[in-house]
């Protein structure tokens, strides 16, 4: 079986690839395993000197990588340069801090000594999305690598070169052979994947994905951790600087051309304010470029896939067709490539699918609330609970409100941003668990306790 990789800003084929067989998976896996064994006992200190190197690598081919990125997936490719310059990031944070989230913790207790050692698992899969092709993969392999796992990476169907890249880059490093691995293949071959000989498995992506690979790997008692997307409200209060809100809203929503699990998606505003800030909000909107994402004036790509871009447009006729109101946008763009109009809609209401499910495009709906009270009812009424933002002059009243949120990242008066210092991950249908900062290192491994008695006490005892 061929997999093609297809670039979204023309429709042409960039490559295929051969899928790879159960064969291949479990030799790979084999391969891993008896990398692990030497692996882990490679001193932390020189784990994260490997660590620094890869980073230099990262900026070293950054303008390689970032093509690449755009190529596959269609983003801007100035984002594509920042992306790679987060990996390099994330790659320098854990070198310098990965001896202290990884020490031993001291328990006082009545025994002679207690203490909590973090021990790596073994082998770790991952499963990952097209979004941030170069991104999602690092800050899932940074952490656990350094930790002393073994990793094999089945990335999506679409960035394929960057999945290759990334492995190269590992080995640019100086990376063991086979510590970070590489599986081509579809949705099969990450079923096989999660059900070889592994140890535990991280997935960023659809719902439907982590349903099935958390399904797979409960099987085994296999530990999991899963990031699965949101539908991020983005809530504007009365006193919020409204010019500075509406630029932050239009970045917000159009980062990656909309393509992303904790973009802002519903626009929650106050009614006292909510003809200002549409307003202003409409002109960011229409003032974002959208083309050719090797031009630096673009701002605005390709949807991913043409399937992509239909799913959008349903979303957006669905609201059209319930009484939503566009205000700006809504259509395909009339030219090759799968391009779509940066959107927005008004007049919405909760049984329209871009209020109830995951927009993953260039579209916002903004829902119009009376009181405070009302934008955290609203914020909360969602399956997804992954990010979220709040705008507002008091920070005092944002931090409150902060508290009132159901999701794993909260922003007051910033985008919503991963990022290596702080956890990353939701709670309801968002996922299970964390990563990155140091509950991302623990993630996967073993929490262990240990207890030392002194003999000599209890033998004066008997």
């Amino acid at each position: 079986m061929q997999i093609e990789t297809v670039n979204p800003a023309t429709g042409k084929i960039i490559a295929r690839y051969d899928a790879e067989s159960s064969e291949d998976i479990s030799r790979k896996v084999r391969l891993g395993r008896e990398e692990y064994a030497a692996w882990k006992k490679v001193d932390l200190g020189e784990r994260a000197d490997l660590m620094r190197r890869l980073g230099r690598v990262m900026r070293k081919n950054r303008e390689d990588y970032a093509r690449t990125v755009t190529e596959e997936m269609g983003k801007p490719v100035r984002q594509s340069l920042a992306e790679i310059e987060k990996c390099a990031w994330v790659c320098d944070y854990y070198a310098e801090h990965a001896e202290v989230f990884l020490r031993d913790q001291i328990v006082p207790t009545e025994f002679r000594k207690s203490f909590v050692s973090f021990e790596p698992l073994g082998v770790v899969a991952s499963i990952m999305p097209w979004n941030f092709p170069f991104w999602q993969v690092m800050r899932f392999a940074v952490p656990a690598l350094t930790a002393g796992n073994v990793g094999v990476l089945k990335h999506s169907s679409v960035c394929l070169g960057s999945a290759l890249k990334l492995s190269q880059a590992f080995q640019d490093a100086g990376f063991p052979e086979n510590v970070f691995q590489v599986v081509i293949g579809d949705y099969r071959v990450g079923e096989a994947l999660v059900q070889a000989d592994i140890d535990a498995v991280s997935v960023t992506g659809s719902l439907n994905t982590g349903r099935r690979v958390a399904e797979l790997a409960s099987v085994g008692l296999k530990k999991f951790v899963l990031e699965l997307g949101g539908s991020d409200p983005f809530i504007v209060l009365e006193d919020a600087d409204l010019n500075q809100t509406a630029h932050m809203a239009t970045q917000s929503r159009l980062l990656n051309n909309g393509q992303s699990c904790i973009a802002a998606k519903r626009f929650i505003v106050l009614r006292s304010v909510a003809e200002k800030f549409t307003q202003l909000f409409m002109e960011n909107t229409e003032a974002e470029v959208v083309g050719d994402p090797f031009d630096p004036r673009t701002t605005v790509g390709p949807l991913v896939r043409d399937n992509q871009r239909q799913a959008l447009a349903k979303q957006v006729e669905d609201a059209r067709a319930k009484g939503g109101k566009v205000l700006v946008g809504g259509r395909p763009v009339d030219r090759e490539g799968f391009f779509y109009e940066p959107t927005i809609v008004s007049n919405v209401s909760h049984d329209m699918n871009i209020v109830r499910e995951e927009v993953f495009g260039p579209a916002a709906p903004i829902i119009v609330v009376e009181n405070e009270e009302q934008a955290v009812r609203e914020a909360n009424n969602s399956e997804f609970g992954l990010g979220a933002s709040i705008w507002t002059n008091n920070i005092e009243r944002g931090v409150k409100l902060a508290r009132q949120i159901e999701s794993g990242l909260v922003s007051v008066n910033e985008m919503v941003r991963s990022d290596p210092r702080l956890p990353f991950g939701g709670v309801k249908k968002s996922g299970i668990g964390r990563e990155l900062s140091e509950f991302g290192i623990r993630e996967f491994v073993n929490i262990k306790s240990v207890v030392v008695k002194d003999i000599q006490s209890r033998l004066l005892v008997e």
